[in-house]
């Protein structure tokens, strides 16, 4: 598996799978060693915040995965596509439709818990690295810049200035480093869309 694929992984378990899970739990103990996983651009950069990163108690990360991720009371975040892409913010949107069809066109499918939407950006970096293992790196570039790109910095800033986690802001910075090595190497070029949120 390719260090992309790896650290895309790891991200993509971290923002989707509650740290209840004892998986969730497994990653969290590995976080130390995400400089070592991936040639980074900025290698002091993402050690330093890698070094210093808040840890709560499990009890209350359950609680700020929830907040944050499930949507007890307002989201000052959320982490699903069609809500900045469509305009009344609303899930599983057209955007998600078109997202769905492409998933499907490459022979991708999910048991998404309760009917949750498939443009959730944890869940869209598993479906990209579920490509990159295939060997489909232009359908994995497609999901970026069609899919996920257009909206995720947007998502990622709201994120990195929540108050609810530290945990999860830093989840964001490190996130952010990521897609934008990956944007800097592949070359991609986002579509610009209006985003809603």
């Amino acid at each position: 598996m390719s260090a992309h694929a790896v650290m895309t992984r790891i991200l993509g378990a971290l923002f989707y799978y509650s740290p209840e899970r004892s998986e969730t739990r497994e990653l969290l103990q590995c976080l130390p060693t995400l400089p070592s996983l991936y040639s980074w651009n900025d290698p002091e950069r993402i050690a330093a915040l890698c070094e210093q990163w808040p840890q709560p108690d499990d009890e209350a990360l359950i609680w700020q995965f929830s907040t944050l991720f499930e949507g007890q009371g307002e989201m000052v975040a959320p982490p699903w596509g069609s809500v900045y892409l469509e305009r009344d913010n609303l899930l599983m949107g057209e955007s998600t439709a078109l997202y769905r069809a492409f998933l499907r066109r490459h022979g991708i499918a999910f048991d998404g818990k309760d009917n949750e939407p498939e443009d959730q950006f944890g869940l869209m970096l598993l479906a990209w690295s579920a490509l990159l293992e295939r060997g489909n790196p232009n359908a994995a570039a497609t999901l970026l810049e069609v899919h996920l790109l257009p909206w995720a910095h947007r998502y990622l800033e709201l994120l990195k200035r929540n108050e609810i986690s530290p945990f999860y802001a830093r989840l964001a910075r490190v996130a952010t480093l990521f897609l934008n090595d990956i944007q800097q190497r592949k070359a991609l070029r986002p579509e610009t869309r209006r985003l809603f949120f």
